[in-house]
């Protein structure tokens, strides 16, 4: 488990970089999307990698590596504009950006050391598909939460699903360079 939790912090460095560059490019130009908009990207981008997965022959060359990073990089901005909530500015200089961004990142790997320690690292035996196929399902659940105005009766919130994105696309990240 502990190199599991290696391999989290290198996969999760280069999204930050990322994060970062974007950052200084852009600013937070994200915090003007809503929760549903931001799912809906988190909805495309897992799209992309499942027809990847199926198709034959591709159009773009562009392979399913940026698309997990941005999963987890929209769910990180998901999980900030959830604490953040409506009335905080749009614009936040780059380094508190940052500093949100570092504290949900720590956020979800002490959620990931705690399931990975009672799943046993079962992530291992799993197929690409399959973890491709649970974060669809964890997206379809975070947009029928949105519908129902964020009730549920029995299961977690919204906040549990974008933390599980975050894991399994680490844990995607990290068989696509294990099989290179």
């Amino acid at each position: 488990m502990e190199q599991t939790s290696l391999q989290f912090d290198e996969v999760v460095t280069r999204c930050r970089s990322l994060f970062e560059a974007k950052t200084k490019d852009y600013g937070t130009a994200w915090r003007i999307l809503r929760l549903p908009s931001l799912t809906d990207q988190l909805f495309i981008k897992a799209r992309r990698i499942r027809n990847l997965e199926e198709m034959d022959q591709r159009r773009v060359d562009e392979g399913v590596e940026p698309e997990y990073a941005g999963l987890i990089n929209y769910s990180l901005m998901a999980l900030i504009q959830l604490e953040l909530g409506a009335n905080a500015p749009l614009e936040l200089p780059a380094e508190l950006a940052l500093r949100y961004y570092d504290e949900q990142l720590a956020r979800v790997k002490a959620l990931l050391e705690r399931k990975n320690h009672d799943y046993g690292e079962a992530w291992r035996d799993m197929r690409i598909q399959s973890i491709t196929d649970l974060i669809l399902m964890k997206i379809l659940r975070i947009k029928q939460i949105e519908e129902n105005q964020g009730r549920t009766i029995a299961s977690e919130g919204l906040e549990a699903h974008y933390m599980d994105i975050v894991i399994y696309a680490v844990f995607a990240l990290i068989k696509l360079e294990e099989s290179l």
